[in-house]
This record gives structure tokens, C-alpha cells and sequence, in this order.
């Protein structure tokens, strides 16, 4: 912490120095409109309250209001009247019919050595009044199979596939079994997925204190980790085929919609899921035998970890009600005075497991408070050049439903006329995270840099760099780090409602939150509540007004801009660095594979490889070819002459109006060509070319995803296949930007 302090100081000189002067024009305005730009911004600013920002957590967090229930629709209805109070008349609640599980029966029984039942209970505490309410959803995952199964229990550390790989080097497999997973390093929905394919018959998923327990900190609520009763509800639908609902998979979930048959949906897990505290987990943990676990797969409970599949067995008994309710998206329209039909797109959830303070309302309380602040300029005679369409998504826990329905429902009209989407979620203290459109990279730089953080009063541009540079792992990482001269935009995965339009649709999208100073063990519990946010989240709401001025920005920057201030040179570079990534998982894999291969044919395997492994007969690994991409560089080389083209226009046309027709169209429109016509293997619903949801990784993103994992699956046909599909997107959004820009 003394390095950053050091490094703070300096930032707050240079801030001193003129950090966040505005002598330049902002980036797709004229001279004369980006004055008008700062002004507007400065107004809007004025508009936003912290108090508010709490008073909205604290209303919307009151109570439990998860998708289907009464207080949800209660939730969807406060938002709908505070839209109109603000002045957004265009506001309307769009319904949809959608499966959702809710739990009916939950049973875990040790039934050997000992008699043991999980209590599968969460208490209420003194110190927070809503943690007893009535109406809360239990702990429990929904869209697992209901099952009543029985079996030894084995225990797969985080259940990824390398944790699979190293319990087949044991001589241990768990066909037949019950498997225990801890929480972390994945999305929840993997472990019981990969469960299933290895051939389990059940799985348990357990919070491990050493992730987010005592082993932390402070418990809840003393202090802000989990405590040993406290269990992560959540969604584990494969989202990674197909978010939405899964009985209308492609097509909105209207009540006339034509539905596929439960047993036939492809998201809907085939095993039965429970999620448990560590408090229920301890004495199941505490019966294994078997091999002692490896060290990396100890956590923090006092027992020696023993893998199992020997004496200990357990009953799991799960079952559901399988209802379709209705989801209430709550959609608000401010029509353009220029551009009414290139529409600027905000959106956040507002259903939530239980009370869900942290996850969504933050990020929910800073989307009204900036709609409150756009109704307040509307009065005073402002009039937005493109359409703001704010949204309020439910359904998003169970699997991103309400904004997956809405954008099936209007894909045609989204396609022609969204500009781009830009979400939040839940938001917390600290440094400013954001993921997108490489093509957005720029734009997101330029606010980062305007906006202050509350605590250091340095941009939250540096506030992130020093975050970063103290976090390095390596010098050259420091220095990279430091060198940076634009933010880190991460590329997008899923795991909220920016997929279906970005992955779907191909829609440019943004992703914001901050976060990391902000731990705690109540995601998804029923401690997410008002209480809990004010002790150890954002005390003062000043995160929240942070994240609307960012996010505020952008709309209006977008909303306003003489030329949407789209920068595909960015794109460009992000593509250069997604192949080297290519080259190398290509490299890394042959040389990995040759090494396994040399060993294993000198007779020398088992003194190199871990000492456990007495059973584990080796195979040879296979032989991995030269990988060609040139198809894929000609594209990005094509690319990279276009956007040339596009930088020049652009700057043209900001000081010649009538250059400006049909420019921004072009620039928004440019995303939609990277889309592949069948989609990707195993699951056409994503479309992108780019970016998706790993099949095998959970939410976090793969970049050219058809030929990495082509790679990964060591399928060298398919991996050339990928390669040509993937360089005909390049090659196709190339000719878009250069004929649609009057170019050669």
C-alpha cells in the first residue's frame, strides 16, 4: 500500500498540473460542439445525488424480488413510475412468458461412515432485518435436473477440466459418483456440466472459507466474508450453448410463442445440483478417504482433504417446480431530434435471488439516477440528437432471460437501428473495470481520463494504472502497464445482458463496473441486502455517482456525437495481438504435447510427473501440426488499410456537415459484418466472430473463439475450417468500411 501511496501522490501532482484539462476537442465533435458537449456533460453531472443513489438501494433492496414473484413485479412497476416522474413518457413494461425452477425438495444425507443431514439453511441475524424476511428463495441452482440419486462422493476440487485430468493420473474417475466441487476459478454452471460428461450422477458445489470465508477475513456480520451458513444461489443453464429462455431457443418467449419440450432443451442440465455452506460441508468433507488431495487443492477447512470414492456415500434428492412466470422488462424512450432511428441502448437487471443490494440494485440505482439527471436537462430544453433507450432487464439471474427475449423479440429493428449497448450490473468501491468493442477502446479512455475518483481525485483512468502497476507480477508487466497509454478494455465474455446483443446481434457493446475494494462472501446470499452494502460496499454511494458519470458519459457521447466516435484502428491492433495469442496456444501445445511424448517413450514419465500417479498409465499425446493463418492475416491487413480510411473520413466530415450523412450509420453498422452466418460449432446462437463464451471456461471470454477451440479440441480440420470462416468476417467488415466509405 506505501508504493501506492507513492505512486497516488504523483498522480494528484500531475492531476495539479492540468490532469483534467479540456483544451481539446472530444473525440467525433466539432470545435463548437464539443463546447456544447462539456457543458451539457458539466449540467448533467449537477443533476446526480449520492443520497438518492442510497435511498433507490435501499428502496429496491427492501425485500426479496426474484423473477416470478409478486414483489418482482412490484420492483418493475416502482421502476416504471420513476421513470415517467422524470420525465421519459415513452416508458412501458414489455412482458414475457419464461420457464424458471424454483425449488420444492432439497435433501443431502452422509449416509455412510456416519448419519448426517445438511441443514441447507441460511439464519437471520439481529444486525440485519432483512436477512429473516419471508418470500426469499432458498439456497439452490436452478436448471439442474431434478433427481433422486445415491453414491459414493468424491471431491474434484474446483471441478475444471485439468481437475478431471489430474484424478484420471489417481487411477480415479467418477463415473457412477456423487461429485463435491468447491466454488471458484469457474462459472458455477461448468462443475456440474463437466460432472455430467465424466459421468456423475450428482453434484455438490461448496463455498470454501479460503475463498471467501474466514480464511479471508471478518465474517458477516462482523465483518464482510461468508459465514459458515451463508450458500451461493445461481443459475447453472448453459448459458455457454445458449442464454434465454430454454424453451424458445432463437425466438422471443411471447405467450403464443411455439415451445420445444422440457426433456429436448439443450441448456437444461441433465444431473441433479445442490449449492451447500462449508458449514454443511465439513462433515461430508471430514468422511473421506483415499488419496490425501494435492496441496493446490486444499482449502482452508480444519481436516486434511482427502479426495475420496471409497467409504463415504451420500443420498441427493433435488426437485423443482417448473413454471412459467412472467418477466417484466421495463423499457423507457427519449426520441432523437436528428438521428431517431440510431438508438443508444442502457440497460441493467433488476431481478435479484434475494434482496440483491450489491447484485443488481447498485448498478441499477446508477442507471435511474442518470435517467433522473437526463429528465432534469429535458426540462430545461434539452433534446438528445439520437434515441436513449433505457432498459431494466428481468430475468437476468436465471439465465440473462429478460434481455434475451427482448432482443429476439426485436432483432430486425435492433439491427437496423442500435448504436450501441451499454450495461452495468452490480457496482462496488474501487477501480473502474470495463470490457467491450475494441472499436470503443478509445472512447472509454478519453472518459476515464475526465472522470475523478472519489478517494484519490485522480482520474479513474490512473487511479487504474496505479491499481495495476502495483499488482504486476513481473517488471515487464509493471512496465507495460505503466506504458499504457489507453484503458484496458477487456474483451467480452457473458455473464450479464451485453451478450445477447454483442454476441448475438452484433450490436457494439460496453460493459462497466468498479471494483476490488470492495470483498465479501455475500454474492448471491441472503445477506446481499441494504445493511451489508452501506457496512462494506460503497458507505457513501460515491462509487455509484462515479459509475454514472462514466456511464452518463458515454450515453451522451454517443447520443450527441456530429460522428460516433468509433475508433476500428483499435480494433485492428486488439485483432493483431488475438492471433499471436493463437500462435502461441498453438506453440505451447505442440511443445507441451512433444516433451509428454519424449518422456513417456524414454521410459521416464512417472519421475517427472507428480508423485501420486502410481495407477495413471500414459498415453501418448497427439502430434500438433504447423498451424496456418495466413488466410486470417490477409484479412487484418485488409482491415488495417480500411480503417485508414475511416479515421480520414471522419475527421473530414466533422468539419463538413454534409459528410456526416450516413457516416455514423456506417461506423455502428461495421460490427454486424463479423457475425457468421451458422454460427459457432455446437451453438449457432452465438454469432460473433470474435467473441464468446468458452464451451469448457464458463463466462470468461474466447477470442476468435471457433479456432481456439478448434485447437484446444486438437481438431486440425476443423481449426482450418475456423480460420477461413473467421478471415471472411475480417475480409467482409474490410470491404464494408471501404465501400461503404467510398474507398478502394
Amino acid at each position: 500500500m506505501k508504493t501506492q501511496g507513492v505512486i497516488l501522490a504523483l498522480l494528484l501532482a500531475a492531476n495539479s498540473n492540468g490532469l483534467f484539462a479540456q483544451t481539446t476537442d472530444l473525440r467525433g465533435f466539432s470545435s463548437k460542439s464539443s463546447v456544447l458537449q462539456r457543458t451539457l456533460e458539466e449540467r448533467f453531472d449537477q443533476q446526480l445525488n449520492a443520497a438518492n443513489i442510497g435511498r433507490t438501494i435501499k428502496e429496491l433492496s427492501a425485500k426479496p424480488h426474484h423473477l416470478g414473484s409478486e414483489q418482482g413485479k412490484i420492483v418493475a412497476e416502482t421502476i416504471l413510475k420513476r421513470f415517467k416522474d422524470y420525465g421519459w413518457l415513452d416508458s412501458k413494461i414489455e412482458r414475457y412468458e419464461v420457464l424458471f425452477p424454483t425449488p420444492k425438495t432439497r435433501v443431502l444425507t452422509l449416509t455412510e461412515p456416519i448419519q448426517f443431514t445438511a441443514s441447507l439453511k441460511e439464519p437471520a441475524y439481529a444486525d440485519d432485518a432483512s436477512s429473516g424476511q419471508s418470500g426469499q428463495l432458498p439456497a439452490y441452482n436452478a436448471w439442474g435436473a431434478d433427481g433422486d440419486v445415491t453414491g459414493e462422493l468424491i471431491y474434484v476440487n474446483f471441478g475444471l477440466p485439468e481437475d478431471y485430468d489430474r484424478l484420471e493420473k489417481l487411477g480415479l474417475n467418477v463415473s457412477g459418483k456423487i461429485v463435491i466441487a468447491r466454488y471458484g476459478r469457474s462459472w458455477r454452471g461448468l462443475k456440474p456440466k463437466l460432472a455430467y460428461e465424466r459421468g456423475a450422477i450428482g453434484c455438490i458445489i461448496y463455498s470454501d472459507p479460503k475463498e471467501d470465508g474466514y480464511y479471508k477475513g471478518d465474517v458477516y456480520p462482523a465483518g464482510p466474508f461468508k459465514n459458515e451458513n451463508a450458500a451461493q444461489r445461481g443459475s447453472v443453464l448453459d448459458v455457454m450453448v445458449q442464454p434465454g429462455d430454454p424453451l424458445t431457443p432463437g425466438i422471443a418467449a411471447t405467450q403464443t410463442a411455439e415451445r420445444i419440450l422440457k426433456e429436448d432443451a439443450q441448456s437444461i442440465l441433465k444431473i441433479p445440483v445442490l449449492p451447500i455452506s462449508y458449514h454443511d460441508a465439513l462433515p461430508l468433507l471430514s468422511a473421506l478417504d483415499g488419496p490425501v488431495a494435492p496441496e493446490s487443492w486444499r482449502g482452508a477447512l480444519p481436516i486434511t482433504y482427502h479426495i475420496g470414492a471409497g467409504r463415504a456415500k451420500v443420498h441427493l434428492k433435488v426437485a423443482s417446480n417448473w413454471n412459467r412466470v412472467s418477466a417484466y422488462n421495463v423499457i423507457a424512450k427519449i426520441k432523437g431530434t436528428v438521428y431517431p432511428d440510431q438508438w443508444v441502448v442502457r440497460g441493467n437487471h433488476h431481478d435479484a435471488w434475494v434482496n440483491g443490494a450489491a447484485d443488481p440494485v447498485s448498478g441499477l440505482a446508477a442507471l435511474l439516477e442518470e435517467a433522473k439527471a437526463i429528465g432534469a436537462l429535458l426540462k430545461t430544453g434539452y433534446k438528445p440528437k439520437r434515441t436513449l433507450v433505457y432498459c431494466a432487464w428481468d430475468g437476468e439471474e436465471p439465465g440473462l432471460l429478460g434481455s434475451t427475449e427482448w432482443v429476439e423479440d426485436h432483432a430486425d429493428e435492433l439491427s437496423r437501428k442500435a448504436v450501441a449497448y451499454i450495461n452495468t450490473d452490480g457496482n462496488g468501491r474501487g477501480f473502474l473495470k470495463a470490457g467491450g468493442a475494441q472499436q470503443l477502446a478509445s472512447l472509454v479512455t478519453d472518459i476515464a481520463q475526465e472522470v475523478p475518483d472519489p478517494q484519490t481525485q485522480v482520474s479513474v483512468l490512473e487511479r487504474r494504472k496505479s491499481h495495476d502497476l502495483v499488482t504486476g507480477t513481473t517488471l515487464k508487466l509493471k512496465k507495460e502497464r505503466f506504458d499504457l497509454n489507453k484503458f484496458p478494455l477487456d474483451a467480452l465474455g457473458t455473464g450479464s445482458d451485453y451478450s445477447p446483443f454483442f454476441q448475438h446481434l452484433g450490436i457494439p457493446s460496453l460493459n462497466f463496473e468498479f471494483e476490488g475494494e470492495d470483498e465479501g462472501g455475500e454474492y448471491h446470499t441472503n445477506f446481499d441486502s441494504y445493511e451489508d452494502y452501506v457496512r462494506f460496499k460503497d458507505r457513501n454511494f460515491d462509487y455509484g455517482i462515479t459509475l454514472a458519470k462514466v456511464t452518463g458519459r458515454t450515453l451522451l457521447r454517443l447520443a450527441e456525437a456530429d460522428v460516433l466516435p468509433f475508433e476500428y484502428a483499435d480494433l485492428h491492433v486488439a485483432l493483431k495481438g488475438y492471433v499471436q495469442e493463437l500462435i502461441k496456444l498453438g506453440d505451447d501445445l505442440r511443445e507441451s504435447n512433444a516433451q509428454e511424448n519424449r518422456l513417456i517413450n524414454e521410459g521416464k514419465y512417472q519421475q517427472a510427473a507428480d508423485p501420486l500417479t502410481v495407477f495413471y498409465v500414459p498415453r501418448n499425446k497427439p502430434v500438433v501440426p504447423e498451424l496456418d493463418f495466413a488466410n486470417l492475416d490477409k484479412a487484418i491487413a485488409a482491415l488495417g488499410k480500411s480503417v485508414e480510411n475511416v479515421s480520414l473520413r471522419a475527421t473530414k466530415a466533422l468539419q463538413d456537415k454534409k459528410e456526416r450523412a450516413g457516416l455514423s450509420e456506417i461506423l455502428y453498422q461495421a460490427e454486424r459484418q463479423l457475425l457468421l452466418t451458422a454460427g459457432l460449432p455446437q451453438r449457432p446462437w452465438y454469432k460473433h466472430s470474435l467473441y464468446a463464451p468458452g464451451l469448457h471456461t464458463g463466462y470468461s471470454v474466447k477470442t476468435l473463439p471457433g479456432i481456439r477451440e478448434a485447437i484446444e479440441q486438437g481438431d486440425w480440420f476443423e481449426v482450418t475450417k475456423q480460420v477461413d470462416l473467421t478471415a471472411e468476417r475480417i475480409q467482409q467488415l474490410a470491404v464494408f468500411l471501404a465501400t461503404g466509405l467510398g474507398t478502394k
